[in-house]
């Protein structure tokens, strides 16, 4: 099993950037894939990233690609989410999530098995 907190959340205008961490609890980190997700108000959650267990063959969704990037830092058990260029249509509760999800399915919520509290990431016009 394993515990995940995100930080790094907060406001920004847009054009600007945040970091996102996923700090993760316990010895098997390293054996996850690792998702990023969000959820605005009203909508269903939504995939943003997610990378393999090594760091590599990251996968990004339509709406951030070019503007987003993961990564993680296995032997410090953190995920990261760097973005840039910041539009207010990113403004969403981030999750992020662990799990083994087979290949074709690392895109969908319901893959995970692990998921962090989230953080807010609000893009001011």
């Amino acid at each position: 099993q394993v515990q995940l907190v995100e930080s790094g959340g907060g406001l920004v205008q847009a054009g600007g950037s945040l970091r996102l961490s996923c700090a993760a609890s316990g010895r098997t980190f390293s054996s996850y894939t690792m998702g990023w997700f969000r959820q605005a108000p009203g909508k269903e959650r939504e995939f943003i990233a997610t990378i393999t267990r090594s760091g590599g063959s990251p996968v990004y969704a339509d709406s951030v690609k070019g503007r987003f990037t993961i990564s993680r830092d296995n032997a410090r058990n953190t995920v990261y989410l760097q973005m840039n260029s910041l539009k207010p249509e990113d403004t969403a509760v981030y999750y992020c999530a662990a799990g083994s999800p087979p290949w074709a399915q690392r895109i969908i919520p319901a893959s995970y098995n692990y998921w962090g509290q989230g953080t807010q990431v609000t893009v001011s016009s």
